[in-house]
């Protein structure tokens, strides 16, 4: 596995923005929220942060929305880059911003539209070197913006079939962390049975369900959790029964020896050798 110097930072949606009235709201999302750490990882409120809202119907509102949130935690340098077609990731404008950002933040929506519109494009060719090469440079997704990270990516799918082969449907992401498969608002939306099929397809991936409000921080082949949720690791290497590659679509499947882990806040999980190192009982909240 190659050592990546980027820093990765997958959110599973809807991650407070400080827009609530309450001051102990707003104080709490300035010292402890998920944006906190985006900037933080970013360089602090000086960093160079790009706003891509390419996944969502409503892009303009998305952006409005994080420049609130960004400035809330005094940062003095966001743009917003509305991309919404493949010849906006070849502009010259486009490529200068993701050159020169410390952070580029992909919102939620619709995943496809990220990878449709950004992948293959100069614009993805050098967000992926600059965070294989570049000590320090974060890309930070939300919901969409999450599962776009993986090269296996959850396209979309029925989370109410509990577990039916076809009830996923897999699509090419933006291959950043090709080690994972990454599913967002996965509590809420109870999407185990997706993840589950995806994790049947892909058994050497690791799959993971994020939360709301509930991120990573993923560097160095580790990751760590932040955030107010949990995070469901899904880890199918010792899979002993697996019928996926034998039923037809609509057909309940089963799984056997699927390995799962329940983490939280401060909670380490290493991507190469699959180790997990548990936050003590008696530490502190971070």
């Amino acid at each position: 596995m190659q050592k990546i110097k980027g820093t990765l930072i997958p959110i599973g949606g809807n991650e407070d923005k400080g827009i609530e009235a309450d001051e102990m709201y707003t104080l709490e999302f300035i010292d402890e929220g998920i944006l906190y750490h985006v900037v933080k990882e970013a360089g602090g409120i000086d960093a160079e942060i790009v706003v891509i809202p390419t996944a969502s119907s409503i892009p303009v509102e998305v952006g409005e929305n994080y420049l609130t949130a960004f400035t809330t935690l005094g940062c003095n340098n966001v743009t917003v880059l509305d991309i919404r077609s493949k010849e906006d990731s070849e502009k010259e404008n486009s490529i200068e911003l993701i050159k020169n950002a410390d952070c580029v933040m992909f919102s939620g929506g619709d995943q496809s539209k990220i990878t449709d519109k950004i992948s293959g494009t100069t614009i993805h060719t050098i967000l992926v070197d600059r965070y294989k090469n570049e000590k320090g440079f974060v890309i930070a997704g939300t919901s969409a913006g999450a599962m776009a990270m993986a090269k296996e990516m959850i396209a979309g799918g029925s989370a109410s079939e509990s577990f039916i082969k076809g009830a996923v449907n897999m699509y090419k992401g933006l291959g950043l962390i090709p080690e994972l498969i990454i599913d967002t608002h996965f509590i809420k939306r109870g999407r185990f049975g997706r993840i589950s099929e995806a994790v049947a397809q892909f058994p050497k991936l690791i799959g993971i369900g994020l939360a709301e409000d509930t991120g990573l921080i993923i560097k160095n082949n580790h990751f760590e959790i932040i955030g107010s949720g949990m995070v469901i690791i899904f880890d199918g290497r010792k899979i002993k029964h697996n019928n996926h590659s034998v039923l037809k679509e609509g057909t309940p499947m089963s799984l056997t020896n699927l390995k799962t882990h329940i983490l939280s806040n401060g909670d380490r999980f290493n991507i190469k050798n699959k180790k997990i190192e548990v936050l003590p009982i008696e530490a502190p909240f971070i």
